[in-house]
C-alpha cells in the first residue's frame, strides 16, 4: 500500500494532469492487496514448517509479481523530459 500512495493521493478522479488512472484500481491495488496476503500465508506457513502450504503460496505470489511486472501495475505517470537531461 505504500508504494501505490503516491500515485492515488491525488484521488482516483482527479488523476495525473486531470486523467485518471483507472489502472491503479483496477491492477494496481488488488495486485499489490493479494501479493501482501500471499506473502503473510507464505511466512506464516514457513514459521510453522508447513512446507507444501509455503510452496503453494510462494508459487501464487511469484505470479503474481510476474502479473505486476508484465502489467507494470505500479508505474508512475510518464516523465515528460524535454531534449535536455530528466
Amino acid at each position: 500500500m505504500l508504494a501505490w500512495a503516491p500515485y492515488g493521493r491525488r484521488g482516483i478522479f482527479g488523476g495525473f494532469e486531470g486523467v485518471s488512472e483507472w489502472d491503479v484500481l483496477w491492477f494496481g491495488l488488488p495486485v499489490m492487496t493479494l501479493g501482501g496476503i500471499a506473502a503473510g500465508i507464505t511466512l506464516f506457513a514457513l514459521v510453522r514448517g508447513k512446507w507444501r502450504q509455503a510452496l503453494g503460496a510462494g508459487a501464487l505470489l511469484t505470479g503474481l509479481v510476474g502479473f505486476g511486472v508484465v502489467f507494470d501495475v505500479l508505474a508512475g505517470p510518464p516523465l515528460n523530459c524535454d531534449p535536455g537531461p530528466c
